[in-house]
């Protein structure tokens, strides 16, 4: 990856947009900090970007799909699937013991947003189902009876488990695991 100083403007906006988001929020992240932090100008975001709302959109759908892959076992790693679907809360548990964890900016965006609607909550939106549909492509691997609901019950652990992190500014103490693991357990999901 380019420095942040050779980088172009856009991908500069971009990763500037991406933390100061996760950071600040959406609407207390103005233009002028999005542009100063950046390095550009205004005048350039809006060549670039025809208003904010599509650069938090292309912002989210740019570093989205990372933020899913951190939380995913390696596609090499030799793992059954109820271990691979583990590993997804061990990950979460780890990053939610960081100081710098905002919870899941996929739901941050769609709360902060509220309308569902809006360019970034579609992209929210998708990002948020590759994690289901990856959970349900597991539990139909590890035998649940019905991998379906298990993918939703899981992702509602995932997003309940970030938020509660931010919102009492602690880890999750194994919280999120324990859960996930008793879902998998009421499930029948072996393997």
């Amino acid at each position: 990856m380019t420095s942040t100083a050779r980088a172009l403007p856009r991908e500069r906006l971009l990763r500037a947009a991406a933390e100061l988001f996760a950071r600040e929020g959406i609407a207390t992240t103005g233009v002028e900090k999005l542009c100063q932090t950046a390095g550009v100008s205004k005048r350039t975001m809006y060549q670039l970007f025809e208003t904010k709302d599509a650069l938090v959109a292309e912002s989210l759908a740019e570093y989205g799909p990372a933020t899913i892959a951190a939380h995913l076992p390696d596609d090499t790693s030799e793992m059954a699937p109820r271990e691979r679907i583990l590993r997804v809360f061990e990950r979460l548990e780890e990053f939610a013991d960081q100081p710098e964890f905002h919870g899941c900016p996929f739901v941050n965006t769609a709360t902060e947003l509220r309308d569902p609607g809006h360019p970034a909550s579609v992209v929210a939106r998708h990002h948020k189902q590759l994690l289901t549909d990856y959970f349900a492509r597991q539990a139909t691997l590890a035998g649940a009876r019905d991998p379906e609901t298990l993918a939703k019950q899981l992702t509602i652990v995932f997003d309940g488990s970030a938020a509660r992190s931010v919102i009492h500014g602690t880890g999750l103490d194994g919280l999120s695991l324990l859960t996930a693991t008793a879902l998998l357990d009421a499930h029948h999901a072996s393997g």
